[in-house]
């Protein structure tokens, strides 16, 4: 595993991206070369690095919108060959656009048709032997579980459908005989009082550790021996954390609240969002004032109200600010209901709401209360002090989200879908912990960057 930005990445992923990145770049040299002839006079003084960055750089992008790069392994051989032809196409497409008033960094027409049918020719298939052969080579790291822990069962699962973590479980250790039944897909080599005798084997690489809630006293002595005596081992909640991106508060007590620690950012880190938040709010203020024009507009004369649809939200430290929004639900929408979360389909939603809400545009005045000091570009998602109230009696740790100023977009925002439930709550604010451990400006950019591909892709707007 890899981390940058804060974030974990299996090594295989990142192997597989900086791999793609030279076979696209090789590919669109060598049909240069075989076009030109004189390839290293026309890389450095014809713009040919350029020219080739250009091409892969859009590929790349398509590749990643397609969500190419999330597993090693092809799902659907087809499948990918027809993204490939999508991402191929709207390559051509940029080279047409260019032609239009850049003709210095467009590919030759030659070139561009060559390095393409070597792309969807050869990425196929290095993608099929990159499957078969890489993580063969890698080797996966052998995982023992110790103990019958409900996180324990998640983990193991996870690990043994995404092959690209590296990882694979080799079995269990439980803590006495009648566990057994809890793990009957995975092979048990013992109880934990035998863990010791079963580690002088070459069993594992690293033990994952989380004891159920009725193991007896002894089984966490033995868990304490095994640390101490030099073998790698982890906690089960810093697993799920490494591979899900999410702090666990499932089977989490109060007096476990000493593991979320490091939970309160650092004061210059916080100063360094607020400038950079600050910052970017008024550039995209400006950048997307066109936009915002057009989209009063259209809200204005769709149906009768307001333009802005003004709205109580829990800012840091749980002070209530007014947060701007395009209204897209029709006026008065819950005055016979009350304060309730939105759905899908929701029939209180205008059909130009529909589609603003759909790309996330009812969202661009949040750039007001951005520059305002109310939020940030990113963090945990605003909340209503209606909802805060009842989420905080329901979920335990809830709070500790409104540390930090809320944000346009989030790390939950990014990896989870719009939530509506106590359930979606409690799945958010794992998000949302790992975003307080993990803050960091790094972070920060990272959520913007792919927040981009979930606003094309519309996932999760309701």
């Amino acid at each position: 595993m890899t981390r940058l930005f804060r974030v974990f990445i299996p090594t295989s992923i990142l192997g597989l991206l900086i791999t793609e990145i030279l076979l696209i770049s090789t590919f669109y040299v060598a049909s240069i070369a075989w076009q030109m002839g004189e390839l290293q006079l026309y890389m450095l003084y014809e713009n040919g690095m350029i020219r080739v960055s250009i091409v892969t750089a859009s590929i790349l992008l398509g590749l990643y919108l397609n969500d190419c790069y999330v597993r090693v392994r092809m799902a659907s051989r087809l499948v990918f060959l027809q993204q490939m032809c999508l991402v191929i196409g709207v390559a051509f497409l940029l080279q047409a656009l260019l032609s239009y008033g850049r003709l210095d960094v467009q590919m030759p027409r030659q070139s561009m048709l060559l390095g393409s049918i070597l792309c969807l020719m050869l990425l196929p298939l290095w993608r099929i032997a990159y499957g078969a052969v890489t993580l063969r080579m890698l080797g996966a790291e052998r995982v023992l579980f110790a103990g019958t822990h409900p996180l324990q069962m998640l983990v193991a699962g996870h690990l043994k459908a995404n092959p690209e973590f590296a990882m694979a479980p080799v079995g269990f250790v439980v803590e006495d005989e009648a566990a057994r039944a809890a793990v009957k897909s995975y092979k048990v080599f013992g109880t934990v009082n035998e863990l010791m005798d079963i580690l002088r084997r070459p069993v594992c690489d690293r033990v994952v550790f989380g004891l159920s809630a009725d193991a007896p006293p002894q089984a966490a002595q033995r868990i304490i021996e095994v640390r101490q005596s030099g073998h790698r081992t982890e906690n089960v909640n810093r697993a799920y954390e490494t591979l899900f991106g999410r702090v666990s508060i499932s089977y989490l007590h109060a007096a476990d609240v000493s593991y979320i620690e490091g939970i309160s950012p650092r004061p210059f880190t916080l100063w360094l969002q607020t400038v950079s938040s600050w910052l970017l709010a008024l550039a995209g203020l400006i950048l997307f004032l066109p936009i915002l024009l057009i989209t009063a507009a259209a809200v204005r004369l769709s149906s009768p109200g307001p333009v802005l649809f003004r709205q109580m939200r829990a800012g840091q430290n749980n002070v209530p600010f007014v947060l701007y929004k395009f209204r897209s639900m029709y006026t008065d929408a819950e005055a016979q209901t009350g304060a309730v979360w939105a759905r899908e389909n929701d029939p209180r939603i205008t059909p130009v709401g529909r589609f603003l809400r759909k790309y996330r545009l009812d969202e661009l005045p949040q750039l007001f209360n951005v520059l305002r000091g109310e939020m940030s570009i990113a963090g945990p998602r605003p909340e209503r002090p209606e909802f805060v109230n009842v989420l905080a009696a329901e979920v335990p740790f809830y709070m500790l989200r409104l540390s930090v100023k809320p944000g346009i977009t989030g790390w939950a925002q990014i990896n989870y879908r719009y939530g509506n439930t106590i359930e979606d709550a409690e799945v958010k604010l794992e998000y949302d912990l790992y975003y307080l451990k993990n803050f960091s400006f790094g972070l920060d950019l990272y959520i913007m960057f792919h927040t981009v591909k979930t606003i094309l892709l519309t996932r999760g707007a309701y």
